[in-house]
């Protein structure tokens, strides 16, 4: 490893920046998420606006964010303001944003964590787990009464207040290790993450293929596939259908980040862009096809045992409910063996994703703070995730801290940070310039596709996601989660704590007129949110309003001044 300010830190070969390009792009949501939004959008017939928003969002913005952190040598703050000095503020929110994520995933993890450890347990209980029906009932295993049956079945009107503060020392314990495991990876650097996923890219992969194998074996395993994959073509005409499928391929190659292009930074300036993304983004979608056989092959099973597969299989059920309990089912020893391999693959998924998110927040702090080390950095923002999982995510109010989050990070976060990346290099960069510098390096030369993407496509998909899901929650009167609990006095912090974000960005900036710009659209919030009386939906039209006019501000400055810098030096 280099010293800091001679040169940058470089990947130990291309294998490793490929493979660690995989690792993060691939997760939980391509085991979670992908096979239930499959299923519930035309499960065959799916694929055609999957693929679509594939090669029209998913592979440009992947291009984008290579090129721009190779041919800038920097992490996504200063890189994007390399491109535009107005635009520094973009880099620091998708950081934010990826960090927020950060504290929620972890928990994820640490549920899966707690999975793998009863179902070695199993082992010595003749085979019995500890969330199995007969286990449940007698007592034996409180962590998925409270935590995880409870919370996504059963808590419903029953919290109260207190109730939700109950913390369980099982999930501290996973979120320890968790954390402990992410410091260890990368506090190093780019070369030891380099070495550690060359065993944890390909083993997850080799697990899978054991999951399908011993899947599609079990009785009914083929109704299950054939909820899969079979077409209804009349979904292709619901809107639902398209904007599902830009949202997974957005939400699962780790775009809006700053991830990507942190990792593009340590490649050398003459490295290949789009055939490392063409690589990259196929085999996230290959992974995410081929998962979708494992779990339905045992939501097929789990149908002929009589249950309830399709509600309780959506979102995180089905990783922490339906596929546990089919494993259940399986009798003998095969419970345990395929808990420990499934909840194994989980871990194995989640880590290489966490750990990219982290670093690519060590990295943009390490650009701006040079002075600090990696392994600095690399402690404290682990020990600030640590905390902060603990507070969210470690009791009973966990999953509704977790859907609140998720969905202000996932579904307005990172597609605002995909679409403003949109406009700064199709409007306030010379686009052709990052195009050439691309096609000068790869093998694959970008075209008239690769820019009308960029400018056009891609940015109006992004802004009609946005507005869409916007008038959705509006109109639903959930704009931040209405649960029927005690959670719901706290449902509006995570929504104050999303707007809070853009104010650390334009700090961390430097950008302090546009703070006030900000300030005062939020003033403005504040005082209609007092006339309109708290549980109005209003107030959450005023709230995007005063961050849309701040943005427009932002934008009109930037292209009044018109200042776009030369082409970043080696």
């Amino acid at each position: 490893m280099s010293a800091r300010g001679s040169s940058r830190d470089r990947w130990s070969s291309r294998s490793a920046f490929v493979l660690a390009a995989i690792g993060s792009a691939v997760g939980l949501g391509n085991v979670i998420r992908f096979p239930a939004v499959c299923y519930e959008n035309g499960g065959g017939a799916f694929f055609i606006p999957y693929l679509v928003a594939l090669f029209t969002a998913g592979i440009p913005l992947l291009i984008l964010e290579f090129g721009v952190g190779q041919m800038t040598q920097l992490s996504a703050p200063k890189a994007l303001k390399k491109l535009n000095p107005h635009t520094e503020w973009v880099g620091w929110f998708a950081l934010l944003v990826a960090l927020v994520i950060c504290f929620y995933y972890s928990a994820l993890m640490a549920w899966a964590a707690q999975y793998l450890y009863y179902a070695v347990m199993g082992f010595f209980n003749s085979g019995q787990l500890a969330w199995s029906a007969a286990a449940i009932k007698g007592g034996e295993a409180a962590f998925f009464e409270t935590v995880i049956r409870n919370d996504f079945s059963e808590l419903g009107e029953a919290a109260t207040f207190s109730d939700l503060w109950t913390y369980y020392w099982p999930v501290v314990i996973g979120l320890a290790v968790v954390w402990f495991a992410t410091y260890a990876i990368i506090y190093k650097g780019v070369h030891r993450v380099g070495n550690v996923v060359k065993w944890t890219v390909p083993l997850p992969i080799v697990v899978l293929g054991i999951l399908i194998a011993k899947g599609i074996s079990l009785p009914n395993a083929e109704d299950g596939i054939l909820y899969y994959l079979t077409p209804n073509l009349a979904k292709l005409g619901d809107p639902k259908t398209w904007l599902a499928a830009y949202g997974q391929i957005f939400f699962s190659l780790t775009i809006g980040f700053g991830v990507m292009i942190a990792y593009g930074s340590y490649r050398s300036k003459d490295s290949d862009v789009t055939n490392n993304a063409f690589i990259t983004a196929l085999s996230n979608c290959a992974i995410s096809f081929i998962a979708g056989f494992a779990v339905f092959s045992v939501v097929g099973f789990l149908q002929l045992q009589g249950e309830e597969i399709i509600q309780k299989g959506k979102g995180l059920g089905l990783a922490f409910i339906t596929y546990p309990t089919a494993i259940t089912e399986m009798g003998g020893y095969w419970s345990p063996i395929i808990g420990v391999i499934f909840f194994l693959m989980l871990l194995l998924l989640g880590i290489d994703s966490l750990f990219s998110l982290v670093e690519a927040a060590v990295a943009a702090l390490r650009d701006r703070y040079v002075h600090l080390t990696q392994h600095r950095l690399t402690f404290l923002i682990c020990l600030v995730g640590f905390v902060a999982s603990i507070i969210f995510f470690a009791n009973r109010a966990g999953i509704f801290w977790l859907d609140t989050f998720d969905h202000w990070t996932n579904e307005y976060g990172l597609v605002l940070v995909g679409l403003l990346q949109c406009l700064i290099v199709g409007y306030f960069y010379k686009t052709d310039r990052l195009r050439d510098y691309i096609n000068k390096v790869s093998e694959i030369r970008l075209w008239g596709w690769w820019e009308l993407c960029i400018r056009i496509i891609t940015p109006t998909v992004l802004t009609f996601l946005l507005s869409y899901t916007l008038l959705e929650d509006i109109e639903s009167g959930k704009i931040y989660g209405v649960y029927g609990t005690a959670f719901d006095s706290l449902a509006k912090y995570p929504v104050i704590g999303f707007a809070g974000l853009f104010f650390i960005a334009f700090a961390m900036s430097k950008m302090w007129s546009y703070l006030l710009y900000i300030s005062l659209g939020v003033a403005v919030f504040f005082v209609i949110w007092y006339l309109l009386g708290e549980t109005s939906p209003a107030i959450f039209c005023a709230l995007a309003t005063s961050i849309l006019i701040g943005g427009l501000i932002h934008c009109l400055s930037v292209a009044r001044k018109g200042k776009v810098n030369p082409e970043p030096e080696a």
